[in-house]
């Protein structure tokens, strides 16, 4: 109507060297709940950024995007394996009926996240350079 360009961009859960698990781990913050079937999609703050980068190179006004990793995994596989990069024993498993979890904490887990992102590969080019959770934390592990 006012004639700006929009793009939206929808993204997962965004980590990256500043806000990850391996911090988490580190801090004694992670927990592991299991719930059967649920699964998160994320993105790398790089990934996002390269995405970002793709469509004002790109633009396609009006066009809305999922941005996230290729291979969503369970929240307590995620947390188990920052625990193994940092030699950490992980927390226990925790089943998410009997979590002790804020009214907020509980509706994160209810749904799962899993997020499609052919849209940004297909249209915008984007190669993916954490294709799942478990490369970024490597390659973060890195830099601490």
């Amino acid at each position: 109507e006012n004639d700006c360009p929009v793009m939206v961009f929808r993204c997962a859960a965004i980590y990256g060297p500043g806000r990850n698990l391996l911090i988490s781990v580190k801090q004694g913050r992670a927990r592991r709940i299991e719930k059967t079937g649920l699964v998160f999609s994320r993105i790398h703050v790089e990934d996002l950024a390269q995405t970002l980068e793709a469509s004002i190179k790109k633009p396609r006004p009006g066009e809305i995007y999922n941005v996230s990793d290729d291979e969503p995994s369970p929240p307590s596989e995620a947390v188990e394996y920052a625990c193994k990069l940092l030699n950490i024993t992980p927390p226990p498993l925790i089943p998410f009926e009997s979590a002790d979890l804020s009214e907020i904490a509980r509706g994160f887990y209810l749904t799962c996240k899993r997020v499609d992102n052919k849209k940004i590969k297909e249209e915008l080019g984007v190669k993916l350079k954490y294709p799942n959770n478990k490369s970024g934390l490597d390659a973060i592990l890195k830099t601490m």
